[in-house]
């Protein structure tokens, strides 16, 4: 399996910047639950020695993002229906506060810069739904929020949904659902000021990546 593509990191805050890569990584879904990493490996990618990458993924087993095991291999943690229900509810709950903020605080701006970040690419060269512009997305509309408390709570769930966001595309079923069709009707409510519709959307969106996992 190919590696997941990880940029090589400026050499000034190793530490800080080796987390703060392999932290991006595990939010955009770069990593597939029951992956094992290898730590040199890491290192290589990132262009720095195995010593502050050791730390950035102390920090994120603390997290939840990975697993030391008894064998004392680091290791994603694997879909399990109950951990995937806890993570459901999670994001049900905590997106829909943030998006609800970013709709109440939302710059004359907001449609024009979500309606940008759409008509990047949303697939990869392999007929995959990009991850990258599916987090821009998200994330574009939650940081409108401007919620210093609940919006490190929504990156620390994605911290841990990403794997079984990568998961999800993998399935033969995300070949062929409709591109963006809750991103869209999201933007839609936006701009028509629903507020309502858009939770709606964002709650489909939600469920939608869920079921994907599941097959």
């Amino acid at each position: 399996m190919d590696a997941p593509p990880i940029a090589p990191i400026e050499q000034r805050n190793l530490r800080e910047n080796a987390y703060a890569a392999l932290r991006d990584a595990f939010i955009r879904g770069a990593f597939a639950p029951g992956t094992v990493l290898n730590l040199r490996a890491l290192a290589d990618q990132l262009g720095v020695s195995i010593t502050p990458v050791r730390e950035a993924v102390r920090r994120l087993v603390a997290e939840g993002a990975l697993e030391d095991t008894p064998s004392r291999t680091l290791r994603v943690p694997e879909a399990d229906p109950a951990r995937m229900l806890d993570l459901k509810h999670g994001r049900l709950a905590l997106e829909g506060l943030v998006a609800g903020l970013a709709f109440d605080r939302m710059e004359a701006d907001a449609v024009a810069r979500l309606e940008a970040v759409l008509a990047r690419p949303s697939r990869d060269a392999d007929g995959l739904p990009d991850l990258r512009q599916n987090y821009l997305f998200h994330f574009t509309l939650y940081r409108m929020s401007r919620s210093r408390v609940l919006l490190p709570l929504v990156e620390a769930l994605w911290l841990q949904y990403g794997a079984l966001l990568n998961r999800a595309i993998h399935q033969p079923r995300a070949r062929v659902v409709a591109e963006n069709c809750h991103h869209r009707e999201m933007l839609e409510a936006l701009r028509a000021r629903d507020r309502a519709g858009l939770l709606e959307a964002l709650a489909r969106d939600i469920e939608r990546s869920f079921a994907l996992v599941a097959g």
